[in-house]
């Protein structure tokens, strides 16, 4: 019988959960990596391998792994690095504060490549760019076409800086993929990555309400906060930013805005049904000043007609004081029939839906804070 996975990464390390398919009762092992500021961990569901976005504030970012369900880690070969950062002699214990011209502050995201490229990964990055490696996480190259693309002189750090945090691959085409920047917005490439198109029609920037001298839709710079792919061999996505929820029906080149019906236009957080490309999910917060839920109420929005209508998800969450936030990567679901929902906040609450969100169970409460959550489904 299939069992479910889930891995949320932490302020403190990665912690594992595993349950049966009824998704009830949960065993809990971590943390891993413990102490380590964990922005994304998931397991790469081609090899079973876990990969954690392992941040030190000692030594700096690395990419982590782990072969054996996280009893052992190894660290990367060479992580993700910048041509101009140093290179530390082995057995170098200096803090990366006080070695000269470091210039990578934090791996992000961290997304394994398709079955039909075996031992390629891909990680996002802060300051803003998108790094590969093509022997299973062990040493990584800058994508430069992204990192020198014509439009970075309006990219801008939002509140966590200037991040690359989303990496969402075409299922049906290999040279094709996006990523987006907070805050830059969405980039396409559909040559493996030797080009990138900025992919921000009709999306707001949040500053034009701020300075009128900037415009409202400009080609980029927007705050993007969280993409989703919808499902199947479609060109739908799903998108959530600083300033609107939106939905593309060919891949990105336009956006259409599908806020009405939310209680806000901010979110940090955006998930896509596994099976039904209809369905999406949202996590609204008050704004980027109080990043709460609005009216203090856990409020789990969900679509069944592609955005034209939103309904709240309440059973089981809490619907007053309810003063946590939702990160960018702490909304997931599975891939079971009905489809298990993951929501991690930032006071260490972990809730899961066994039934696409209709109803919601607290898991533990006692998490620091999380920053990610991934499911994955094992035979």
């Amino acid at each position: 019988m299939a069992k479910v996975n889930v891995l949320v990464g932490t302020r403190k390390g990665v912690f594992s959960l595993t349950s049966d398919q009824a998704r009830d009762k949960w065993a809990i092992a971590g943390p891993f990596v413990g102490g380590l500021d964990v922005n994304h961990a998931v397991m790469d569901p081609r090899t079973g391998a876990i990969f954690a976005t392992a941040n030190d504030p000692w030594f700096g970012p690395t990419i982590r792994f782990s072969r054996d369900m996280g009893e052992t880690w190894t660290d990367a070969k060479a992580s993700p690095r910048f041509a101009g950062d140093p290179k530390p002699a082995p057995g170098d214990s200096t803090p990366w504060f006080f070695q000269e011209s470091v210039i990578m502050e934090r791996c992000w995201h961290i997304q394994p490549g398709r079955a039909s490229e075996p031992n390629v990964m891909y990680c996002g990055v802060g300051p803003a760019a998108l790094f590969r490696s093509d022997d299973n996480g062990d040493t990584w190259v800058e994508n430069m076409a992204l990192s020198a693309h014509p439009t970075r002189e309006r990219w801008n750090p939002g509140a966590g800086g200037l991040i690359l945090h989303s990496v969402v691959l075409d299922p049906k085409d290999k040279s094709r993929m996006w990523t987006a920047i907070s805050a830059g917005g969405v980039f396409r490439t559909e040559d493996a990555g030797a080009s990138w198109q900025a992919m921000n029609d009709n999306l707001r920037d949040p500053g034009a309400a701020f300075d009128p001298n900037l415009p409202l839709y400009p080609e980029a710079g927007q705050c993007v906060h969280q993409i989703a792919h919808a499902a199947g061999d479609n060109d739908r996505l799903y998108l959530q930013s600083h300033a609107g929820t939106y939905r593309s029906d060919d891949g990105g080149s336009h956006w259409t805005e599908i806020t009405a019906g939310l209680p806000s236009d901010f979110g940090m957080s955006m998930a896509a049904h596994p099976h039904n490309p209809d369905t999406a999910y949202v996590v609204p917060l008050q704004g980027g000043e109080l990043r709460c839920p609005p009216e203090f109420k856990l409020r789990v929005f969900r679509t069944s007609d592609a955005g034209a209508t939103w309904q709240p998800m309440t059973a089981g969450l809490p619907q007053e004081q309810a003063f946590m936030g939702v990160y960018r990567d702490s909304l997931c679901t599975d891939t079971l029939p009905s489809a298990g929902l993951y929501m991690g906040t930032n006071t260490g609450q972990l809730w899961v839906s066994a039934n696409d969100g209709d109803s919601w169970k607290l898991v533990t409460q006692n998490l620091p804070p999380i920053c990610s959550v991934e499911a994955a489904v094992l035979d």
